[in-house]
């Protein structure tokens, strides 16, 4: 049985506070550009596009929006995380019924401007849903999966796969506002690569002559491994040892602030880790 705490009802907020902010974003600055969106959502606008013009016939985005999410929902069910999933459910089913009931709104202004603004807009919803254990669903489902199993962030290569969907639309509808969906999609990429940490590793050199103690404070906060070199001081020709460890990017201020109770006078640097091979402790998420 799934217990829910007192923060699972704060992510239950902002979750609805992500899903609010893009369905405007898809109401307003996408509809206003006529962009194509990245992943499920994008082709939900790309089909709904599709039928309108081809049939004259209006399907509403939120079904075929939550109608692509389901199947991929029901695949990552068990291997992701269960309040994961909930909590991504309640996203896209918001933005469905959102999507419907949000007006929509045409901006007269440069294109550029409404691709660079939305991008903006659409890149902090996701943000906001990752940052809580959730997700938009979707593509987000299959990168955090993909992630877990690579440990490395492999959001990039959702932009590759956005590329074909937007030729296909760019073939159809016209180049110009599939160029323009382009940057869109270019700037919520790079926003939530930049804001979603869970993925990125960082490795922490740290020169200390009380390696124990340091240690075991570091070790009582955190399952990632430390290994000690020994060495010494070149100018003070004092024994010193270098603890080295990886962690997750959003774990160095704490794991620093661990190592600095014991040692104030610690040096530590710290460096982006591309990639990592061989057993490496990822928390799971709930």
């Amino acid at each position: 049985m799934i217990k829910f705490t007192k923060e699972d009802f704060k992510t239950l907020f902002w979750i609805s506070v992500s899903a609010l902010i893009y369905s405007i974003t898809l109401n307003v600055f996408i509809n206003s550009g006529h962009f194509f969106p990245g992943g499920f959502s994008g082709i939900s606008v790309f089909t709904v596009r599709l039928f309108q013009q081809y049939l004259q016939i209006d399907i509403p985005y939120g079904f075929i929006y939550a109608s692509l999410n389901i199947p991929v929902t029901i695949l990552v069910f068990k291997q992701i995380g269960k309040k994961f999933t909930i909590f991504s459910v309640l996203h896209y089913a918001l933005v469905s019924v959102l999507s419907f009931l949000i007006p929509k709104v045409s901006l007269q202004y440069d294109p550029m401007l409404i691709a660079i603004f939305g991008g903006l807009l659409g890149g902090l919803s996701s943000s906001i849903a990752l940052s809580r254990n959730a997700s938009a669903g979707g593509t987000d489902f299959i990168a955090i999966w993909a992630s877990n199993r690579l440990k490395r962030p492999v959001w990039n290569y959702i932009w590759y796969a956005n590329i074909l969907l937007l030729s296909m639309a760019g073939l159809i509808f016209g180049f110009e506002a599939a160029l323009y969906s382009i940057v869109y999609q270019f700037v919520v990429t790079q926003v939530i690569s930049e804001r979603h940490t869970r993925f990125k590793t960082m490795s922490l050199y740290m020169v200390t002559e009380f390696p124990e103690e340091v240690s075991a404070n570091i070790l009582k906060h955190t399952r990632h491994g430390i290994t000690k070199l020994w060495g010494e001081g070149a100018y003070s020709k004092q024994p010193k040892c270098l603890l080295y460890m990886v962690v997750n990017a959003f774990q160095v201020n704490e794991v620093v602030m661990h190592a600095q109770e014991i040692d104030p006078k610690i040096f530590i640097t710290v460096s982006k880790t591309e990639r990592i091979i061989g057993n490496y402790y990822q928390k799971p998420l709930d």
